[in-house]
């Protein structure tokens, strides 16, 4: 899945929360506290918590971090407001669990990763999932690509793990999984590693 905008972090919505709080607020100075969000999140040895992130953020503006604002910050909205699916991953997921295909997500992510798959139709296809707020680790830690195998009941030699970052592919690699690196975009590179352009293209290898 991708979030639409194109930014991870934080939600979409954000910049709007925070000026409808404060209009005060300049769009350049949200955006150097969101570099050091980004910081933060880089810096930490796992995915930390919203709220602990969000205040991060509110500090650098020198904006109070309320418990409202905090969780106005988080509140419940629609995943397909916010999240989109490449065109080529449903269809894909369906041909390879129909192929008997099993498979677990590694991800430096929160909690709620396996519910906002699910709301964007990608629930029942994992098995297993390796979250870094769960963990207290995040990729390439050994332990996420462990959790997830050992959750499978298959040895490492047995999995082919797929990730947007080649260094993330280069690490799983290393402990002795099968790896590809998925670059979608034009021009980017795979630092050496084995890759694919789509994951539908794992359907000529199953």
């Amino acid at each position: 899945m991708q979030p639409i905008g194109g930014r991870w972090n934080p939600r979409a919505d954000f910049e709007a929360i925070l000026t409808a709080a404060i209009p005060s607020l300049v769009t350049d100075d949200i955006a150097a506290a969101i570099a050091v969000g980004d910081t933060f999140l880089h810096a930490a040895g796992s995915t930390p918590t919203y709220d602990d992130y969000h205040r991060i953020i509110l500090r650098r503006l020198s904006v109070e971090p309320t418990e409202s604002l905090l969780a106005e910050l988080t509140r419940p909205v629609d995943p397909c407001t916010i999240l989109e699916t490449f065109p080529d991953v449903l269809p894909t997921l369906r041909e390879l669990q129909r192929r008997g295909v099993r498979m677990a997500v590694v991800s430096d992510a929160w909690p709620e990763l396996p519910a906002l798959h699910a709301a964007l139709g990608m629930d029942g296809f994992f098995e297993a999932y390796a979250i870094s707020a769960e963990l207290g680790c995040h990729k390439p830690d050994p332990r996420m690509y462990h959790h997830a195998s050992d959750a499978l009941g298959l040895l490492p030699g047995d999995c082919l793990f797929l990730d947007d970052d080649p260094a993330y592919v280069a690490a799983a690699i290393a402990l002795g999984y099968q790896g590809f690196a998925v670059i979608r975009e034009p021009g980017q590179t795979a630092d050496g590693v084995p890759y694919i352009n789509s994951i539908d293209a794992l359907l000529n290898r199953f």
